[in-house]
């Protein structure tokens, strides 16, 4: 599938997509590329209650903390990192 199109499992989708939930359906959405905002788990089992999933990060890249160069409290956005 194409992205936007419904789908069960990532295999559904063209390279470069996931199949990720998206409200209660389905659906393509493209992987993540260096900088990108990603989502960290910090438990196991927590993403089933995730009604906008997002895909991972592309092929060597790490969902990472982003080191900002603001205040120390100023965000805690995890992004799409060169190992």
């Amino acid at each position: 599938g194409e992205e936007g199109d419904f789908c069960l499992r990532s295999s559904d989708c063209a390279a470069g997509l996931c199949c990720a939930r998206h409200f209660w359906s389905k659906i393509c959405k493209p992987v993540l590329r260096e900088g990108q905002v990603c989502t960290r788990h910090r438990r196991k089992g927590s993403h089933g209650l995730e009604i906008f999933q997002r895909c991972q990060c592309a092929e060597g890249l790490v969902c990472r903390l982003q080191r900002e160069q603001g205040p120390a409290d100023a965000s805690r956005l995890h992004t799409c990192q060169r190992h």
